[in-house]
Order: C-alpha cells, then sequence, then structure tokens
C-alpha cells in the first residue's frame, strides 16, 4: 500500500512569523496537533502542541510576541506519494515523528500522514486481526461463573 492511498490532502499551514498564538489557536479550530511551517512551495518546518507547550509556555514566553519559526522543528522529514507503508514507519520511528509531510513527484507538500493514518490501515488490512475481532464479537457469552 501507498501513502498517496492514505494520506490527507487538506493541509493547513502557518506562515514562519506568524505569532505562537495563531499556531495554537489553528491547531484549537482544526483539532491537531501539528501544522507544517511556510507553503506548500517552501516548506520551512513543522510545528507541533509540543512544541509550543514546552518551548514556549514552559519557559514562560509570551505566546503573541514568539514566532513560529523560532520554535518550529526543523529539517523536515518528509515521504513521498508514492512510498511504501513501511518507509513512512520506518522514518517515524528513526526520527521519532508522529506526522510527515508528503511529497509530490515535483517536491510539493500534497499532503500529510500520521501515525493514526498508518496504524488504522494496518489494522484495518490485518486478516488475522479482523478474524480475531470478529472471533470475539460473534462467540456466545461465557456462562456466568458456578453454573
Amino acid at each position: 500500500m501507498q501513502i498517496a492511498e492514505l494520506m490527507t490532502r487538506e493541509v493547513e499551514f502557518i506562515a514562519p512569523d506568524a505569532p505562537v498564538a495563531a499556531a495554537a489557536e489553528l491547531m484549537g479550530e482544526l483539532e491537531v496537533g501539528a501544522l507544517p511551517v511556510g507553503s506548500a512551495d517552501r516548506l520551512a518546518g513543522i510545528v507541533t502542541d509540543r512544541d509550543l507547550l514546552y518551548r514556549v509556555v514552559a519557559r514562560g514566553l509570551d505566546c503573541a510576541a514568539v514566532r513560529v519559526a523560532d520554535v518550529a522543528s526543523s529539517p523536515v522529514v518528509t515521504c513521498a506519494e508514492g512510498d511504501a507503508v513501511g518507509v513512512a514507519l520506518d522514518l517515524m520511528a528513526a526520527h521519532h515523528v508522529r506526522r510527515l509531510p508528503v511529497l509530490d513527484g515535483g517536491g510539493r507538500v500534497s499532503g500529510w500522514i500520521t501515525l493514526a493514518d498508518l496504524a488504522r490501515a494496518m489494522l484495518l488490512d490485518s486478516e488475522a486481526l479482523q478474524e480475531a475481532l470478529a472471533a470475539i464479537t460473534e462467540s456466545p457469552p461465557a456462562a456466568p461463573a458456578g453454573t
């Protein structure tokens, strides 16, 4: 299975010069834990909720004064639309990240893949898991103890 089959194609970016308060607000509106910084043509970094927590809030910095570029993680680890799921999993494990921007053939950001996306696909594609779940849900309830 390729990344293109699983990725989210709607990607919201945050400008590098935006205040981290704007990034936190956008993350809340979108209910996401990270945003790519820059644009589809020029990916400058990734800012995560953890970046905001540890690099801004924990240090008592002003969320309106600190810019996204000052706390975003870079360089950015990416994968390609045509990569196999295993490639993305290996990249995530090797770099300790839970999400990757996905690049098209021209090097533009075309999507976003998360560990949750990959886990969901792997679980749904696992015939052994599906059989085990079916056996659990289809088996008659156990008789009460002492009967």
